[in-house]
């Protein structure tokens, strides 16, 4: 039985049964066609680095903005020229981030979670939108100003973050398959490998004595 509180699971189905985002597909696919078919397309899929890049990417802006609204939180005046700068460098983490999203959008057949796909990314764009306008109110002056733009979008980020989570654990959108194949990786030492069977157990050389308790033979 699911866990996930009833209302989250009926905003992720009514969205993954919305027709009329099925209207914004080709305005978002003249964005990522063109990125995935492009010379980019294969590093922003993440085949150099054997799984998929977005959900790697997204780290990056997302803590650079909480990093600094913690600043505000606990700093007071003398973090705020710091809390501008990781601000301004989320922002700037934005673009590759987003064009990483679009390759694996791009990659997606299913209606449902191509529809979960739009709306996480017209969510993101809002939340790249409130974050540029905290950046600008703070680099004006107006700190506070700065401060609820950040925190409006940190809440929608919060929900967005949610889908896209959806997207890669629920839906496995950007999973499979990557450039890099996987090799099987030696755990044992040079020691260890008489300890191993032919299938794979780990076998002990040794005795059992009056008692019943196994001892090695030869150290």
């Amino acid at each position: 039985m699911s866990t996930t509180p009833a209302a989250l699971r009926a905003s992720v189905h009514r969205i993954e049964t919305d027709e009329r985002l099925d209207r914004l597909a080709p305005s978002l696919g003249k964005l990522a066609q063109p990125l995935a078919a492009g010379p980019a397309g294969s590093a922003l899929r993440g085949d150099w680095l054997g799984h998929a890049l977005h959900p790697l990417l997204t780290d990056l802006p997302l803590g650079c903005w909480i990093g600094a609204l913690l600043l505000d939180l606990t700093t007071g005046r003398s973090g705020r020229r710091a809390a501008r700068r990781l601000v301004g460098l989320g922002l700037l983490a934005v673009a590759p981030t987003a064009a990483a999203g679009l390759v694996d959008w791009n990659g997606i057949e299913e209606e449902g979670p191509r529809r979960v796909g739009i709306v996480h990314a017209a969510g993101n764009s809002l939340v790249a939108l409130l974050f540029l306008q905290s950046w600008r109110a703070r680099r004006a002056g107006r700190h506070g100003r700065g401060v609820v733009w950040g925190l409006a979008g940190g809440a929608v980020a919060f929900g967005t973050g949610y889908l896209g989570g959806h997207l890669s654990f629920a839906r496995k959108v950007g999973t499979g398959d990557r450039g890099i194949d996987a090799e099987p990786v030696d755990l044992t030492g040079p020691d260890d490998h008489e300890q191993l069977g032919v299938d794979g157990q780990m076998r002990v050389d040794g005795q059992m004595d009056a008692d019943g308790a196994m001892h090695r033979v030869g150290g």
